[in-house]
């Protein structure tokens, strides 16, 4: 049991969260996945959760984990939610400052885990910096990169799912 990590998550609030991703910042977090879907075919979600509930904590949840959960609760992954299966969440376990990024199988398929993996490790890197805003915004415009060359946009392409960030 890491007890370090039990007491981070029982003592963050959504203030703390508040403070760090603002209006102004989800904003500009939306904006950012709205200019970066206008170049592919790809459709982002961001997420933010400041901390796991009792349950899955002493569970020993994984970020990853979680992410998988908020992946399939948001239905980006459902076959008649994306048409391509080319939803993409980026999720931020903000207690942990762990990014996980998970891909539909249609990004799977082209884009691999350790790419992915890449791009999280730099996010955390600016978080580390509390660097919240640029972490994101970074990881959208490298994600923007990897999906424009592999799902480049076409024509009658529509934003299936919503843009605006989701704080839990």
């Amino acid at each position: 049991m890491n007890i370090k990590r039990i007491a981070k998550h029982l003592t963050m609030t959504d203030w703390q969260v508040k403070q760090v991703f603002t209006e102004k910042t989800l904003t500009a977090i939306e904006e950012s996945i709205k200019t970066s879907e206008a170049a592919h075919a790809g459709q982002i979600r961001f997420v933010v959760e400041g901390a796991l509930d009792c349950a899955p904590l002493f569970k020993h949840q994984s970020s990853q984990e979680r992410a998988l959960d908020v992946f399939s609760q948001l239905r980006i992954w459902d076959t008649w939610d994306t048409e391509h299966n080319n939803g993409l969440l980026i999720y931020l376990l903000f207690a942990d400052r762990a990014v996980e990024i998970v891909a539909d199988r249609g990004i799977h398929a082209k884009v691999g885990a350790e790419e992915w993996q890449t791009i999280c490790r730099r996010m955390e890197s600016d978080f580390k910096q509390a660097n919240y805003q640029n972490g994101v915004l970074m990881g959208i415009d490298a994600m923007t990169q990897l999906l424009t060359q592999h799902f480049p946009a076409s024509e009658g392409s529509q934003n299936e799912l919503p843009d605006k960030p989701v704080v839990l």
